[in-house]
């Protein structure tokens, strides 16, 4: 039970106190004070609110600082607002909407049609919706290994809101009975059927095929999700593959799927683990992961580039090695054996637009 707040007098109280400790009258302390006998009865009256100019001068008048009489007018008024029923309600909405908006970016989720509402119980209902949660009080967990492209932090709300309606996308998907040895095999020969960026529009039926759901998800501004493998209800047999599509280029796309692959296959998503890749792929899960994608982005041995790397070059060995030429300059940068900055990545392929026809 809160406790009754504490019974707060207008300062102007105070003021007329303290001018009869003194045996001053309101015209007298208006002279002292340079000001019109009409100014100082306001405040004594509460028809004028004290400032900061005006604190500061009563202050000087009464030694006293400026901060005391600004204290007591802040103190009246917060009172007054506490007492306000229609002001408390929206102060509630406030806090509501603080707390809806910590959970989920609610603007972003809007303005995708990923939940909808007008009213906050709309809304909040959406979100718990969205996050699979009895309630919001509740915290949303998932079985997943994320290629983020910022490391060694917790997923952020943003995060968690992106897997969490990629996992709705998945929730609507039907797929064969999973097999993990023929999503194996798939990897092997992914790059090369992905030569032509038209194909990317076919990867869903193919994982279909193989017992994996594949969904696009156009990344949430600030979130840095590159992709993510996970689990419907932890079920080792549902596995789940999102992309956000960063990074837009064939090759980074491309990378990025057969990382997800690579973690399924070795099976780091397990039920109740949450597995955070680090972009730098450097340690334990996420070096093996990083290693197998890039023998599967390039199937067979990458020859010795000259110096400088030509274009020529680049050509005869995708066409040695049947994958396109942006996979074998994505793996030179990688390895900075390229700038980033190459011209050679001038008019690269994307597959943003064969990624939305996913979800169609």
């Amino acid at each position: 039970m809160e406790k009754p707040l504490a019974e707060v007098f207008p300062p102007g109280d105070y003021l007329s106190e303290e001018l009869e400790q003194r045996h001053w009258s309101q015209s007298e302390f208006a002279e002292i004070l340079g000001r019109p006998a009409q100014f100082v009865s306001e405040i004594i009256s509460g028809k004028k609110e004290i400032t900061r100019e005006s604190a500061a001068q009563i202050g000087a008048a009464l030694d006293t600082s400026a901060e005391v009489w600004l204290n007591l007018q802040n103190s009246y008024l917060l009172r007054r607002q506490a007492q306000n029923g229609d002001t408390q309600l929206q102060l509630d909405d406030v806090r509501r909407r603080a707390r809806l908006n910590a959970r989920a970016p609610i603007g972003v989720l809007k303005k995708r049609g990923l939940i909808r509402g007008e009213s906050l119980d709309e809304l909040e209902e959406a979100v718990r919706s969205l996050l699979e949660l009895p309630n919001l009080d509740e915290e949303p967990t998932f079985s997943a290994a994320a290629r983020r492209a910022n490391n060694d932090v917790p997923l952020t709300p943003t995060q968690l809101a992106w897997l969490a309606a990629s996992r709705r996308l998945a929730r609507a998907m039907k797929v064969k009975t999973y097999d993990r040895s023929a999503l194996s095999k798939l990897a092997e020969k992914l790059s090369r059927s992905l030569s032509d960026p038209a194909q990317f529009e076919k990867l869903p039926a193919m994982f279909a095929a193989v017992g994996v759901r594949i969904v696009y998800l156009e990344a949430f501004p600030g979130s840095k999700m590159n992709g993510a493998s996970f689990l419907l209800d932890d079920d080792p047999d549902r596995p789940v593959i999102a992309l956000s599509g960063r990074g837009k280029r064939l090759d980074i796309v491309l990378f990025t799927l057969l990382h997800e692959i690579a973690h399924l296959v070795h099976g780091d998503v397990e039920p109740g683990k949450v597995v955070v890749d680090d972009e730098l792929l450097t340690l334990g899960d996420e070096k093996a992961a990083n290693r197998l994608a890039g023998k599967w982005a390039v199937p067979g041995k990458l020859g010795s580039p000259p110096k400088p790397v030509r274009q020529q070059w680049i050509s005869d060995e995708a066409n040695r090695l049947g994958i396109h030429p942006i996979v074998i300059i994505g793996q030179l940068q990688d390895r900075k054996e390229l700038d980033w900055r190459t011209q050679l990545v001038k008019d690269a392929p994307t597959v943003t637009a064969q990624l939305a026809t996913w979800n169609h």
